[in-house]
């Protein structure tokens, strides 16, 4: 009797469907974009951003929330408009940046919340300091890209960080503390 259950029990997952396994994708660094804006003494709302940054994500389309996502970036690599501020950033003031200085990003936990949207938790490094932030994710398409001809993913989100808890909150709260962050990105399947 044992022998025929174990017999069985074989044959049984020899014949079930293989499960889909998670598809790595590779953000695509000329079309994904963190813009960050905070407010100025009251006055105006200042914008910075983020561009052509490395990244990787797992994505598991039978369960997403067993996806994942990872972003680096050099702090240096910020976008200002205005070589002063940039300067200040910089500084001891604020980042106290050398060549060397990066910012991370590593999911540790994905809550699916709809057919195309997320809550992404994960560890921000920046300044030294890591800290749990949560984005809000959209999936804004999925499929086969017209020019690359292959699976091709895009993604916004949206969080807001408090500068205080990196140790950069010079001047809060006259500049405030928070940072709204929008993210933008697209993601080529890795071959």
């Amino acid at each position: 009797m044992i022998r025929l259950s174990t017999l069985s029990l074989l044959g049984a997952l020899i014949a079930a469907p293989a499960l889909a396994a998670p598809e790595a994708y590779v953000l695509d660094p000329s079309h994904s974009q963190i813009v960050f804006s905070y407010n100025h003494l009251g006055f105006s709302t200042s914008y910075g951003m983020f561009s052509g940054f490395e990244g990787k994500i797992s994505f598991d389309a039978e369960a997403p929330a067993a996806s994942s996502v990872e972003v680096s970036f050099p702090v240096k690599s910020m976008l200002i408009g205005w070589q002063e501020r940039f300067d200040h950033f910089m500084s001891p003031d604020f980042f106290g940046a050398n060549a060397d200085s990066m910012v991370t990003f590593k999911s540790t936990a994905i809550e699916v919340t709809g057919e195309k949207t997320a809550k992404i938790t994960g560890d921000l490094t920046l300044n030294g300091v890591t800290k749990p932030v949560v984005l809000d994710a959209v999936m804004t398409q999925a499929g086969e890209h017209p020019m690359a001809k292959k699976p091709w993913m895009g993604f916004t989100a949206t969080t807001e960080v408090k500068r205080t808890d990196f140790n950069l909150g010079q001047f809060a709260p006259y500049v405030s503390d928070e940072v709204a962050i929008q993210i933008s990105i697209e993601a080529a399947k890795a071959e």
